[in-house]
């Protein structure tokens, strides 16, 4: 292992980790990206033998022997290094030990001994790293922790390998049907179409590949991104005066002759006539060349690699100059990115989006919950798991009852998808006589359905699924397309349509809820952990020139119509709310000295903070009603990020803790007749909506395209049931229990249908 005798320090050791992981991420398939990390393996800690085995996809209980290194002569590895690699996954943890030879009291004399770790990736046991040497003793404890530090950072590139691999296989038809890649389930449907892939502008590890139909106009392009490039480093290293040292220009000259060397250029020509465009070849170019200064051992050459990569992103801002390019969306769009925003959907015009993928994210992101709001499936979390990159101009079928993606299906496969969506059409056609009914229980109960929004595209889809108004409009998206506040009349503009849309409908504006992971570009705030810190009502209180601004528009709007409501949002506090209530009320005053006529609109306070909770009687006492945030709400009581794809399986509407919450909410606002009402996506489960119904609960609001089903679902039981339900829950202590229960009471309703709707046939 890392020897003393090495004269290897714990800096160097981790700076080869950094290059073992670059070469990983760069290599073409997963057999060159395995013997790559043995190789590395053994040259760095200086062992006999290195060989990684990968779980048997048959035999999950199975390792298989991938590759080796370090054998010589020998034919096969040792067969004790397969019984240490089955022991190693049976334990997921690492053994250490001397083989069958070496007895206790030979301890003395040389023997192998072997040194086994798990790779594990996103809970799962991917594989095993198992290194081999002839020594006195075990390897150290420090030993094995190095070797465990490696194989966790080696994990996600191996599945990376694994995807890029099957991915190419499907593309080249060396296999009957495309790889099936499991993510996060963000917004549900069924949706075939072709990837389109969005990246940041100035990072080269996302740029696609994309085909290049001129090669040669592509080629003139790329040589005159570098002549500017180079020519610009010359002219600065050239300058006198303006603060430089001699230094500094001697350092400018190094990066013009980096920018115009044989060796960059040559390999990114080779990449375009190959049929890549310049910024694809241009990426695989620089990346190879970082890499390479990475692996060198001297301090002074591996920092040159963040040279070559300032100069990559240097030649990539002046292509994007010289080439802008103009997105061309697929008929049928299917959008791939990192981290894509709402505003990257609202950029595909027209009916061509068809489905979402996101690398980070859940299905509480706000890009799922704008997915489901315009009906179309979305899945999350793929980063890790898959080369998003590799995903431009390839068939797709987006699954996002499962949260699946097939890349480059059969037909067969296709088939199938095709039945499910025809079902899943014919249910949604099935649901259509339940539009203009009136949601209540088998034994009368009401409860009024009114649906989230946050564009004005979402207003036709929420009348044609029967919303009975708009439970939570959210105003900052109107916000986050612009780079400066809108104006008053802007956004008075704006209100106008929204009221005058669903009137005499009811429709609840809530004011602006920035902050956390909806930022402003143009009101930037920087904070270590943006959750808990300045977002909305904090920042309307901070800004009550803003707030003004705002509540002035809205009551402007109403005028006439007197079908609005104001929610206040990440209420905490009782004097937030009172000082918010004050500002309210001058903003009225204010326009009746103007000479308009307003009517009081009924306010109300949301409830997504655990402190608003226990103080939800004294807020109740000063509002109209309360409106739960259970997006929120969840996510701080259960101190689960509901963007982070890691921790998905831990945010969960049926929690017990979540549960006491909602069933203390409502009884609060009986005590002092506030009407409760629970938006979010809890709004739009099943399960969750029974328990809601034996609680009481006032309305639902929810997305337009969950609205059916829920109808269906309050249709099919009644209150006397959920309450029973709501008895034998309040027993229990596991959310997966009281999922099971529930889901098993929908089922004996007939409701299988909603419960399953992504089986396949």
């Amino acid at each position: 292992m890392i020897r003393e005798s090495a004269s290897r320090s714990p800096e160097l050791v981790t700076t080869r980790f950094d290059a073992i992981l670059q070469s990983l991420g760069a290599a073409p398939n997963l057999d060159l990206a395995l013997l790559g990390i043995v190789k590395d393996v053994r040259d760095l800690f200086q062992v006999d033998i290195c060989l990684l085995y990968l779980s048997d996809p048959v035999r999950l209980d199975a390792q298989r022997l991938m590759v080796w290194d370090g054998l010589g002569d020998l034919a096969a590895p040792p067969a004790f290094a397969d019984t240490l690699a089955n022991l190693v996954a049976e334990r997921s943890e690492p053994v250490n030990l001397c083989d069958s030879k070496a007895l206790p009291a030979q301890l003395d004399a040389n023997c192998h001994v072997y040194l086994g770790v798990p790779i594990m990736h996103q809970g799962a046991l991917l594989g095993t790293l198992i290194v081999q040497q002839t020594a006195q003793s075990r390897f150290s404890e420090s030993e094995q922790a190095a070797l465990a530090t490696l194989a966790a950072q080696i994990a996600g590139g191996i599945q990376l390998a694994k995807a890029r691999s099957s991915i190419n296989a499907s593309a080249s038809g060396n296999v009957p049907t495309g790889p099936l890649f499991e993510g996060v389930i963000g917004a549900p449907g069924i949706a075939t179409g072709t990837g389109h892939v969005i990246y940041a502008r100035s990072e080269l590890a996302q740029i696609p590949n994309r085909d290049v139909a001129d090669i040669e106009s592509e080629i003139a392009v790329f040589q005159a991104a570098v002549s500017r490039v180079a020519g610009e480093l010359d002219r600065v290293a050239e300058e006198q005066g303006g603060g430089l040292t001699a230094e500094d220009r001697t350092l400018f000259r190094v990066y013009a002759m980096i920018a115009r060397s044989n060796e960059l250029v040559t390999s990114t020509l080779a990449g375009i006539r190959s049929g890549n465009w310049a910024p694809g070849a241009l990426r695989d170019s620089i990346q190879e060349h970082a890499r390479y200064f990475e692996a060198m051992e001297d301090p002074y050459l591996r920092e040159r690699a963040d040279d070559i990569r300032d100069i990559g992103r240097a030649l990539l801002n002046e292509l994007q100059t010289l080439e802008p390019a103009e997105e061309r969306y697929p008929a049928r769009t299917i959008l791939v990115g990192e981290d894509l925003s709402p505003l990257d959907l609202a950029a595909v015009k027209g009916v061509r989006l068809v489905a979402v993928i996101s690398g980070h994210g859940s299905r509480l992101s706000h890009l799922a919950i704008l997915a489901r709001s315009m009906g179309i499936p979305a899945v999350m979390g793929l980063a890790g798991t898959l080369p998003l990159n590799s995903l431009h101009g390839k068939s797709l079928i987006v699954d996002g009852y499962k949260g699946r993606l097939c890349i480059e299906p059969d037909v067969s496969l296709k088939r199938q998808y095709r039945s499910l969506a025809a079902r899943e059409r014919r249910l949604s056609k099935t649901l259509r006589h339940l539009r203009d009914q009136t949601a209540q229980t088998l034994d009368g109960f009401r409860i009024p359905l009114y649906t989230n929004a946050g564009l004005l595209s979402d207003l036709n889809p929420s009348l044609a699924a029967g919303s009975e108004g708009i439970g939570l409009y959210r105003t900052e998206y109107p916000f986050m397309v612009r780079d400066s506040f809108p104006t008053e009349e802007e956004q008075y503009t704006l209100y106008r349509k929204v009221l005058q849309t669903f009137h005499p409908r009811p429709v609840t504006l809530r004011t602006l809820d920035i902050g956390g992971d909806k930022p402003l570009s143009y009101f930037p705030v920087q904070e270590t952990n943006p959750f808990l810190g300045w977002r909305g009502i904090r920042i309307s209180l901070d800004h009550p020139e803003m707030f003004l601004t705002q509540i002035r528009a809205m009551l402007r709007a109403s005028s006439g119509l007197n079908n609005l409501s104001l929610l206040l949002p990440m209420i905490s506090r009782v004097e937030d709310l009172d000082e918010a209530l004050i500002l309210i009320q001058r903003a009225r005053q204010q326009l009746e000295q103007e000479g308009l006529s307003i009517t009081q609109p009924r306010l109300g306070a949301m409830i997504e903070v655990p402190s608003a909770v226990y103080q939800a009687e004294a807020l109740a006492r000063r509002v109209d009603f309360l409106s739960v945030g259970t997006n929120d709400l969840i996510q701080y009581l259960l101190a689960v990020d509901r963007n982070n794809e890691r921790v998905a399986r831990w945010f969960d509407a049926l929690h017990p803790a979540v549960i006491q919450a909602l069933l203390r909410i409502i009884r609060a606002g009986k005590q002092s007749s506030t009407p409760v009402s629970v938006c979010g996506e809890a709004a739009g489960d099943p399960a969750v909506v029974l328990l809601l119904i034996g609680m009481g609960v006032s309305s639902l609001s929810l997305s337009a395209g969950d609205l059916p089903r829920i109808k269906w679902a309050i249709h099919s039981l009644s209150r006397r049931q959920a309450r029973a339900l709501l008895r034998q829950v309040l027993q229990l202590e596991q959310a997966s229990a009281i999922r099971s229960l529930l889901t098993q009471a929908l089922v004996d309703a007939g409701l299988d249908t909603l419960m399953h709707p992504g089986n396949l046939d």
